[in-house]
């Protein structure tokens, strides 16, 4: 079949939008949307090349069966190189949707045919500005109370700022600079508080392949290894609605971190040289200033304590100053990685230590968290690939400079493909109470990886290459009390989608998650009291979203969805409903994008509220929650002004219709509207 029949002539940008909406299309609590959206888009910056990708390189991409990833490298070692994209349509199991939504992403450059042209680079810089139109409380004037004591107030201005350099060439290397400023934060030059211009600066140069030096990376970095047990750099997708192929973590190694969150990443140096063809080894070491919450003298030997730390990157008021870059963190680690003929097996080790002892606050659903001022873990992790199967797993020890360390976390699954049609994924996984790892994030239900017990099932059917059914089951328990959860508790969900394409154009998706959780019972003593614990019920939280996309004219998208949930105690008669119709439009024509959206929600209160992704401009990220009752839109408009420059503007607005103000503390804005600005340019050279 010619290319030019092959869907997927979309722009990598649209695409990668497109897999986000497939991937989360409704909401998961305790998912960290913004860094798995900044690790796709770094995957996804560069194409992958179809000839020189790993096992794991494919399997990152999430849109490749265990099945087809098998027959992919088979065709490579049978018939050598792949000569275009095209060619895919001759390995088995490929069809044109697969391949069409592939494409975009992918490059056959090792071919015979294209080994001559020179090497693909991603080299640009990017500025970005953007700032709510309606005066928020933390940025009006401050009138001196009776006392003469002025109220808090935001320190800097109400816009953002974002820059980003970036000049690599994939597989080779890269140096990137990143500034961000959030709104209310203040541009100064104060080695007291480490603040050097804007309020964050990333930055990393890398090396690859020189030699037997597989990856160098200085500066800023994350490490994906195993299950994500001992290194985990954001690609911890979790449960969504691709109940297979994100259940298995991909070993990526180091790769330079990008992203704007504040927290989570490692600087200093890692460097991975390959002892062997098949043996490579990498070694690490990193210092970072992280916010933190500083108790001055807390211990008998008048020692400071770190309560906890701040993720939220914000420094707006002089109280988000006291807990500035206030710890030091260093990190020394290691990996050994024997990778050969579909087998991975990986030793790794990350020791932790902080200039002042973490203690958090004396509760009981605390005492099983770390307290000290040094914590080692060590993992082994391991996978194999034969014929259509996965194998994987990763088990771990922590042990810490106090006695409340020392505990084990394990995780091992299957993916499997039984024939062409039906694919199957088996895991579970154990994370002892005292099983600490501070960079790590396994699968499961809670946010960190501590403290749970859990087994997941998940299956796909295709009918047909044009109706796809599937689902997933998991049933998780959490044996040590958890924040407002005042006993050992436990819970289940499943998930259940329907996908329908009758063509290219043309996409159905119906989708049911359904979600039982223990709670503590609202009301009564203070949450977690030592003395009199909260009696623990059930709760429920439900989603329906139906979406249908199609293209009623060149160059034309429509796509209409209708999503509801509820929430609510299983004791109590009554429950939390709401629900959110929204229409989008997206045309492009020539070197013109537009994006657009019409949305009314209404919600009982935040309970119920609906996570609904939107389009933004490149490498920015929207999933808002829509809440009360009210009307959203917005457009999105982006233009090539030539090969060189490329210009992004963004207006959003919502508006309530049964409140009198949005907004809450220093962002209260006292009207029923909220207006957001956002424009963006990119210089590519």
């Amino acid at each position: 079949m010619p290319l030019a029949k092959i869907p997927g002539s979309v722009r990598p940008d649209e695409a990668l939008t497109r897999l986000f909406q497939d991937l989360f299309p409704v909401q998961t609590d305790g998912a960290d949307y913004q860094a798995v959206f900044d690790n796709l888009a770094q995957l996804y910056a560069n194409p992958l090349d179809l000839n020189t990708a790993t096992h794991d390189d494919l399997a990152a991409t999430y849109l490749l069966s265990e099945r087809q990833i098998n027959n992919l490298i088979s065709y490579r070692t049978t018939y050598g190189d792949l000569l275009a994209v095209a060619e895919l349509q001759a390995v088995p199991d490929f069809d044109v949707v697969t391949i069409g939504r592939i494409r975009p992403f992918a490059t056959t450059r090792a071919g015979t045919l294209t080994a001559d042209l020179p090497a693909p680079t991603d080299n640009y810089l990017m500025l970005r500005y953007e700032r709510v139109l309606e005066e928020q409380k933390g940025f009006s004037v401050a009138t001196p109370d009776s006392k003469g004591k002025l109220p808090l107030r935001y320190l800097g201005s109400p816009g953002q700022w974002y820059g980003r350099f970036r000049q690599s060439r994939p597989g080779v290397y890269s140096v990137g600079v990143t500034v961000e400023q959030d709104p209310g934060e203040v541009f100064r030059w104060n080695s007291n508080t480490r603040q050097y211009g804007p309020d964050f600066v990333s930055f990393h140069a890398q090396v690859q392949n020189r030699g037997r030096w597989r990856n160098v990376i200085i500066g800023d970095f994350q490490q994906q290894v195993g299950q994500g047990l001992v290194f985990s750099s954001g690609f911890s997708l979790g449960k969504n609605a691709e109940t297979i192929l994100t259940v298995r973590r991909p070993t990526l190694g180091a790769r330079p971190y990008t992203s704007l969150t504040e927290y989570g990443y490692l600087r200093g140096l890692s460097a991975t040289y390959a002892l062997l063809p098949n043996l490579d080894l990498t070694l690490l070491a990193a210092r970072n200033r992280r916010d933190g919450n500083v108790i001055t003298g807390a211990t008998a030997a008048d020692e400071d304590v770190v309560s906890s730390f701040g993720t939220s990157g914000l420094h707006q008021t002089p109280t988000d100053l006291l807990d500035l870059r206030s710890v030091l963190e260093t990190n020394l680690g290691g990996h050994l990685h024997f990778h050969r003929n579909g087998l991975q097996i990986g030793l790794s080790v990350l020791q932790t230590t902080f200039d002042k002892t973490l203690k958090k606050r004396d509760q009981t659903y605390n005492q099983y968290e770390f307290t000290g001022k040094q914590n080692r873990v060590v993992g082994l992790h391991g996978s194999y690939a034969w014929r259509s199967m996965n194998l994987f797993g990763e088990v771990a020890h922590s042990s810490g400079s106090v006695l409340n360390s020392g505990g084990i976390g394990a995780v091992g699954g299957v993916l499997a493909s039984l024939g062409r049609r039906v694919d199957v994924a088996f895991l579970v996984r154990h994370y002892d109470r005292n099983f600490h790892s501070f960079y790590a994030n396994a699968f499961g239900e809670a946010g960190k990886t501590i403290n749970e017990t859990g087994v997941y099932g998940g299956v796909k059917y295709s009918l047909y290459r044009t109706f796809t059914l599937s689902g997933f089951v998991d049933w998780f328990r959490f044996p040590w009390w958890k924040y407002l959860i005042d006993a050992p508790s436990g819970g289940f969900d499943y998930l259940l989608s329907a996908q329908y394409s009758p063509d290219r154009q043309t996409h159905f998706a119906l989708i049911f998650h359904d979600e039982h959780k223990e709670k503590n019972r609202p009301g009564g003593v203070p949450s977690n009291s030592k003395l009199t614990p909260k009696e623990v019920v059930n709760t429920v939280r439900r989603s329906l979203a139906l979406t249908a996309e199609w293209m009623p004219a060149p160059g034309l998208t429509l796509r209409s969805r209708l999503q509801a949930g509820l929430y609510g105690y299983t004791s109590s008669p009554t429950s939390s409903q709401g629900f959110a119709v929204v229409q989008d439009a997206t045309y492009e024509r020539g070197r013109l994008s537009l994006s657009g959206r019409v949305a009314y929600f209404s919600t009982d209160d935040y309970d119920s509220r609906q996570y609904v992704y939107e389009r933004d401009v490149l490498y920015a990220f929207s999933f808002p929650a829509y809440a009360d009752q009210g009307f959203r839109h917005y457009l999105l408009a982006r233009y090539q002004l030539n090969q060189h420059l490329d210009i992004w503007f963004r207006y959003a607005r919502t508006d309530l219709l049964n409140q009198p103000d949005i907004g809450s503390g220093l962002d209260l804005i006292n009207s029923p509207h909220k207006t957001e600005m956002k424009m963006q340019v990119r210089w590519r050279f």
